[in-house]
Order: C-alpha cells, then sequence, then structure tokens
C-alpha cells in the first residue's frame, strides 16, 4: 500500500484538477479528491483521472474537507494536501521524502511554490508564529532548506497519525486561517516546519474555483471572520472591532461607484467582521451549525 498519498479539495475545479491529477500521478501518488458540492464536472474529472473521490452533499470548507480526506486514506503513512491549482514538478514527492528522513524533527513539510508570473512564494510570518516571529517581515527569500515561521496551506506534507493527533484542521474555520493554525499546533508540539527548497510546485494562484458572483464578498467575509476567531483562539488582541472600523465606511463610499468587486470586497470584510463581533459563528453562516 503507498505510503504517501495526495489530498486534493475540488469546489468546482473541473477546469484545474487535469493538470494537478498528472502531475501527482507522474509522481506516482495517489490522489484522494474530496469534493464540495462542486456544480460542475470536478467529481467526474476526478474519476476519469484514477482518483478515488469523496463527494460532500454540500461545500463543507476547505480545512473540514481536507480532514475527511485525510481520514479516508487509511493505510497512508504520510499525506500532502494541496490545491487544485497546485501542479508539482518532476522530482517534488523523492523531494520532499528525502527531506522527511534529513529533517526528522519537522512536524509540516511544503514545497517551494512559484506563481504563475515567476515569483517565489514565501510568507516571511505569520500572526499565530510561537517562533521565528519575524516582527518587521524582512522578506529574505531562503535559497536553499529552511525552517520556516509559516508553510502555506496550498500544499502541505505531513505524518497523517500527528494530523490526526492533533485533530485535523481546526472544525470552526471554513475558510483561511486554518493553515496559520495547524502551523501554530505543530509548533507548538516541538516540531518544526521546513520549506523545502528542491521541491518545486506551481501556484496557480486563485484559480482552485471558477469565478462566481458573490465570491469576492464570501472571501473577504471569511478572511475577516477567521483572523478574529485565530486572534481570539490564541489570545491575541481582537481585531474585529478595527476591521469594521475601517471597512464599513469604505464600503459605502465603494456603493457610490457602482464596481461590484470593490463594493464587495470592503461589504464582505465589515460583514465577517460584524459577524465576529456578534458571536456568530462561520458554519451557522454557512448553514454548517
Amino acid at each position: 500500500m503507498p505510503s504517501l498519498v495526495a489530498v486534493v479539495v475540488s469546489h468546482d475545479s473541473a477546469h484545474a484538477l487535469p493538470a494537478c491529477l498528472t502531475a501527482l500521478a507522474a509522481e506516482h501518488v495517489p490522489a484522494i479528491v474530496v469534493d464540495n458540492a462542486s456544480r460542475d464536472e470536478s467529481a467526474a474529472v476526478a474519476e476519469a483521472a484514477g482518483a478515488r473521490v469523496v463527494r460532500n452533499a454540500r461545500n463543507e470548507g476547505y480545512g473540514r474537507a481536507n480532514t475527511l480526506g485525510i481520514r479516508a486514506a487509511e493505510r497512508a503513512e504520510r499525506v500532502l494536501i494541496l490545491n487544485p491549482d497546485i501542479v508539482l514538478q518532476a522530482g517534488a514527492v523523492d523531494a520532499l521524502l528525502r527531506a522527511a528522513a534529513a529533517y526528522p524533527e519537522a512536524g509540516l513539510l511544503a514545497p517551494r511554490l512559484m506563481e504563475a508570473d515567476g515569483r517565489f512564494f514565501y510568507q516571511p510570518r505569520s500572526l499565530l508564529a510561537p517562533y521565528l516571529t519575524n516582527p518587521p517581515g524582512n522578506r529574505t527569500l531562503p535559497e536553499g532548506d529552511a525552517c520556516a515561521p509559516f508553510l502555506s496551506g496550498a500544499c502541505l506534507m505531513i505524518r497523517r497519525d500527528l494530523f490526526l493527533a492533533l485533530g485535523g484542521f481546526d472544525p470552526n474555520i471554513f475558510l483561511f486561517y486554518e493553515d496559520d493554525d495547524l502551523c501554530r499546533r505543530v509548533a507548538d508540539t516541538g516540531r518544526s516546519l521546513v520549506h523545502v527548497h528542491g521541491a518545486v510546485a506551481l501556484h496557480g494562484r486563485g484559480r482552485s474555483s471558477a469565478p462566481e458572483p458573490g465570491r469576492v464578498f464570501r472571501t473577504r467575509w471569511h478572511q475577516a471572520w477567521s483572523r478574529a476567531y485565530v486572534s481570539r483562539k490564541y489570545g491575541l488582541p481582537d481585531p474585529s472591532r478595527r476591521m469594521f472600523a475601517v471597512n464599513a465606511p469604505k464600503a459605502a463610499l465603494a456603493s457610490l461607484s457602482f464596481r461590484r468587486p470593490l463594493i464587495e470586497r470592503y461589504a464582505g470584510s465589515a460583514a465577517g467582521a460584524l459577524a465576529a463581533i456578534r458571536g456568530r459563528t462561520a458554519l451557522a453562516w454557512e448553514g454548517l451549525a
């Protein structure tokens, strides 16, 4: 049985899945695709590519769906969590596995993420980082393997037993900051977060799901709510009142421009912050409570 299984969460991702799954097959990594009630042919595309498909009756959110997929990978030693807009480059999986053997203290490992415009994505700090905090956000890019304060949930490798022992992704988070939260909990066990420079993955940022009306509002709502939630969880200052105070007037001004993306951006942030202030949960807002 395979020691590594990939878990890919799809939601209207039929356009992105073929390249993602083809790259996994080329690296000899079996895939489980957890489909979050897609309205397109995501599940059929995944099955045609040879992936095992777990079909959710409704959109469970990114972290919650990943946890379902990882639980389904019953005989895997390690799991590779990746977005459908991630395309692993040749040798990436071998590089990650070699790094896991070389750094047994590592709890999470991630490849070098390359954006479509050729930029190397590396986040030099995290709101929740308990070490390597880098308050000024100095952006010195690694030139080799390095410990990091944060690893993006776009592509992560972790031991399945460690992931499940930690309780998986926080089930209260529907979207955003679930990777920060997982990184924090892994680091709190004394394990390191390792950026593996020799493993390369192309990231088509923002291409995981097809565009749809209201997507910007929904995205910004969850960004604001989740930031407030994880801040409270770890005893950090609650940013929700400030986020509402900043974004509500901007939303009002944006409404005069009749530019829908701009209106959705500020209105979504204000609404998510207000929901956090009022104690409403993301799951209740999504009808999952």
